[in-house]
């Protein structure tokens, strides 16, 4: 487990620190925000009107993915199973500072607290019709591929000029394996190289508008 540092974003939401990295979990201009527009308005909200959705996340991070997207699956009706998988879980005490079910009222707070304490490396069912699966595991040596068919793709890693291994050709050739056709995978990252390496595994690319402070993110769709 790591404690990072606590730091304010320009929309009132906090964010983590990492000093030997020199690296953000979320972005200085709202992490709220940034996880809003990246994750679901550009990847949950394209899903459509599917109803059953299945979703991998590399980098669990604070948790604020999953927050958004269950509260949405409650608001919605969809079926969802939600797997992540995270080397370097946070200490309890990091969650109850960030707090971010206090964004969303008192079932923000309940959906966040249980999402907390589930269990890693067991299925968790958060509410009927949301199944969480958190993984604490290196990502490069993990040999679960093979279980897991993904409808969305989270890409939530430190950047590639923080943490390369994380965003090596292999890594998305992986998960493309993993995801079915039409199938979505969205990043913040914007980079040349991500790009490529995306469209080598499989996934047709568009850049899209990125959240306040970037000019643009990635977002693949399974051919």
């Amino acid at each position: 487990m790591i404690t990072p540092e606590i730091i304010k974003t320009t929309d009132g939401s906090d964010t983590l620190y990492v000093k030997d990295m020199d690296e953000h979990y979320h972005s200085v201009h709202g992490a709220l925000t940034e996880s809003e527009h990246v994750f679901i308005r550009n990847g949950w909200k394209a899903l459509g009107i599917k109803s059953s959705v299945s979703i991998f996340e590399v980098g669990f991070g604070t948790g604020l993915n999953c927050l958004l997207t269950a509260l949405r699956a409650s608001e919605e009706g969809r079926d969802v199973t939600y797997i992540t998988i995270e080397k370097y879980p946070l200490e309890p005490k990091v969650f109850s500072i960030l707090d971010y079910g206090r964004f969303f009222g008192e079932r923000g707070q309940e959906v966040y607290q249980k999402i907390q304490l589930a269990t890693w490396n067991e299925m968790t069912l958060l509410f009927q019709g949301f199944r969480l699966l958190k993984i604490e595991a290196d990502l490069l040596l993990w040999d679960g591929w093979s279980g897991i068919q993904a409808d969305l793709i989270y890409f939530d890693a430190f950047g590639p000029d923080k943490q390369p291994e994380m965003w090596s050709p292999d890594i998305f050739t992986k998960i493309g394996g993993i995801t079915g056709p039409g199938g979505i995978m969205v990043t913040y990252s914007a980079k040349g190289e991500v790009r490529r390496r995306m469209a080598s595994a499989g996934f047709l690319m568009e850049r899209l508008p990125g959240p306040p402070g970037k000019r643009e993110m990635l977002r693949g769709i399974r051919k």
